[in-house]
């Protein structure tokens, strides 16, 4: 059985108890399905036909370029689902392939099912209006920092946009290793370009944040071919 208390921590689910949740869920169909570390939860392509939540773990979106490099689109954690873009619509199919950082369960609604929770409850509808929002201004943010040429550019994007206004220090959640994966690169080229910027005073590596000392180099690299 799903742990309730999970699910009511889920973007799907938000703003709704435990106990409604409970009930939202006893007269519908659903499974649990598990997965081993590095396991394919889903091959790209494959079709949407179910509303997946992870229940526990984290998963990994993945996919080729026209060279064949494998590149990471995001990490996703309990309790957020996957692919809510593409529930619904024509092309329902899932844009990327997803694989098990660790053990994972996930929570598998049929879309029909989960049709019928929101229309029995308007909160779940307007959660899931916010997350498919959500996701497309994701991708959106997502194909802009693609469009980047070089890592200098991609770096300096991110530091720009992650800064609050008028901040200087940017606190970075992301491992390097993640980071380069962000950015469609590999970690020793990231290391390489973060300790040049580094040397040049443009920025300085701290424990756990990264603090920017010229704005203004950092917006011309943007523009860096």
């Amino acid at each position: 059985m799903p742990d309730y208390s999970i699910l009511s921590q889920s973007p799907v689910f938000k703003g709704l108890p435990p106990e409604a949740i409970e009930r939202l869920l006893a007269g519908a169909v659903f499974q649990i399905r598990r997965f081993q570390k590095n396991e394919l939860v889903v091959s790209k392509g494959e079709p949407v036909k179910n509303l997946c939540i992870i229940h526990s773990g984290s998963v990994s979106g993945e996919m080729l370029d026209y060279s064949g490099k494998v590149l990471k689109i995001e990490d996703i954690e309990a309790p957020n689902p996957l692919a809510t873009a593409f529930l619904f619509g024509k092309s329902n199919v899932f844009p990327v392939s997803v694989t098990a950082n660790t053990e994972v369960e996930i929570l598998v609604i049929p879309t029909s099912e989960f049709l019928t929770m929101m229309q029995k409850d308007r909160q779940v509808l307007v959660n899931f209006l916010n997350v498919i929002s959500s996701r497309a201004q994701f991708l959106s943010d997502k194909l802009h920092l693609l469009s980047f040429r070089n890592i200098r550019s991609k770096l300096a994007h991110f530091l720009l946009k992650t800064a609050p206004s008028g901040e200087q220090v940017v606190e970075v959640r992301q491992t390097q290793k993640q980071l380069a994966d962000l950015f469609g690169v590999t970690r020793p080229s990231l290391a390489r370009v973060l300790s040049e910027m580094q040397h040049e005073n443009i920025i300085r590596l701290e424990k756990k944040s990264i603090r920017i000392l010229n704005r203004q180099l950092l917006i011309q690299l943007l523009h860096q071919d």
